[in-house]
């Protein structure tokens, strides 16, 4: 799955941080979605340099300094725009356990949709529902809060625990949207990608 953020309307569940931004926060059961804050930097590095982790991922690994970057820019987002990419710590313990939100889709995308779901989670946490209950939460704002006509999700043809993942949440691929991710170097086996989508149920 795609997941770096890349429609600025109305929205709730807002909390006041530190630096008196606004920014945005959901819960789940298990789950508090919310800004990175330092603290994630270094769990969240570990995360990007995990090879399984990042294995349908271009480019692969990251540095430390890469995924601080990213951390950065993420925040600078969540400043201007009602949603993004948001962490995700666990309620029982306060682990961090990943990343995931809604984004812009790059120009590499072909159409004209709103939002793309996305998320990576460390490796100690795959096979709990947590992808799913992450997707979940982000769908319902998107209708709710956004109300957004449909939301996107694509990675590369071979991913397909992602593939699979998108379809459990009720995501269907859409026929005739396969693409090539121009971010991608030809001939790199993650370039073809399969795109999917889910409509807005409440429209």
């Amino acid at each position: 799955m795609h997941w770096i953020p890349h429609v600025n309307v109305g929205f709730r569940g807002l909390e006041r941080i530190e630096d008196q931004t606004t920014m945005l926060t959901l819960e789940t059961s298990r789950l508090v979605l919310r800004p990175w804050q330092d603290r994630d930097r270094a769990p969240f590095a570990v995360i990007n340099t995990d090879e399984q982790v990042r294995r349908y991922y271009y480019p692969s690994v990251l540095t430390a300094m890469e995924t601080d970057e990213m951390i950065d820019e993420i925040n600078e987002q969540l400043a201007r725009e009602p949603f993004g990419f948001l962490a995700i710590e666990r309620k029982s313990d306060g682990a961090l356990i990943g990343g995931g939100g809604l984004s812009r889709p790059g120009p590499e995308v072909p159409g004209n949709f709103p939002l793309e779901i996305g998320w990576i989670l460390g490796r100690d946490y795959w096979r709990q529902g947590y992808a799913t209950e992450v997707s979940h939460r982000w769908l319902e704002f998107a209708w709710r809060n956004l109300e957004a006509e449909c939301v996107i999700g694509y990675t590369s043809s071979i991913n397909v625990p992602s593939r699979c993942a998108m379809e459990k949440i009720g995501m269907r691929r859409v026929e005739d949207g396969d693409f090539d991710d121009t971010t991608v170097p030809v001939g790199n086996a993650l370039r073809p990608h399969v795109l999917y989508r889910i409509d807005n149920p409440m429209r």
